[in-house]
């Protein structure tokens, strides 16, 4: 028997038309299922209209700027998964988006692929289940190639076929190359708990993604002790 899954339906606010046509473009081919508006007085329109499973919003838009948007959708729907698009990087303005309760903060130009592991981060940490992107894709990690949505990991003629508690811990240090994920926002997102147990667990977790990687010595996982990890990857 075939199970029937709903496609995440995306409403995508963001006035560069190129650069919104070029996303609309990549999610579809991701599985999602995108509409485009390319102001805020028309993507709230949308959104009070349609039946919206993930809002990405630009921060600059005509009209209704995205923090007013935003503000508006999460009065309609506070548990709306949301990211921010921005080519403004201040520490100010991320602040001001995780207090009206975005899930995450993009700065532009950013990379396609990492924007979408982000998207599924955020899908696994707010339990949609139901959601499932129909698509694939592949992230490039060194010599690696990692698919999350068929929890695998590719290095030339071997595959490793990971856990989905691998795959999404994974997942969220790929999202974010070379930067430090700590160890309780890891923790909070696989376990749903943050204490000395699911540490125990993680510690574990994160040596056997190691030997995963391995082979490929641009590669490496830094911890930083009671902080977190750093995916490092050296470019040849």
């Amino acid at each position: 028997m075939n199970r029937i899954v709903k496609k995440i339906k995306v409403l995508l606010v963001e006035d560069d038309v190129n650069l919104g046509f070029l996303l609309v473009d990549f999610l579809e081919t991701k599985g999602f299922e995108v509409k485009l508006y390319r102001d805020g007085n028309s993507g709230l329109k949308g959104f009070q209209s349609g039946n919206y499973d993930f809002c990405i919003i630009d921060i600059m838009l005509p009209g209704l700027d995205g923090f007013s948007l935003t503000q508006k959708i999460k009065e309609i729907n506070p548990d709306i998964p949301l990211i921010i698009l921005s080519a403004r990087s201040m520490k100010e303005d991320k602040i001001k988006g995780f207090r009206i309760g975005i899930d995450d903060y993009v700065t532009k130009p950013f990379d396609e692929d990492e924007l979408y592991c982000r998207i599924l981060a955020i899908i696994n940490r707010a339990n949609q289940g139901n959601l499932k992107p129909a698509g694939t894709i592949k992230i490039d990690i060194g010599k690696y190639s990692f698919h999350p949505s068929n929890q695998l990991l590719k290095a030339g003629d071997r595959e490793t076929r990971l856990t989905i508690k691998e795959t999404r811990i994974l997942c969220m240090l790929a999202s974010r190359p070379n930067e430090l994920v700590s160890r309780e926002e890891i923790m909070k997102e696989v376990w749903g708990e943050y204490d000395y147990y699911t540490g125990r667990s993680l510690d574990v977790f994160i040596s056997k993604i190691r030997n995963y990687l391995k082979q490929d010595t641009s590669i490496r996982i830094t911890t930083i002790p009671t902080a977190g990890y750093i995916l490092e990857i050296r470019k040849n």
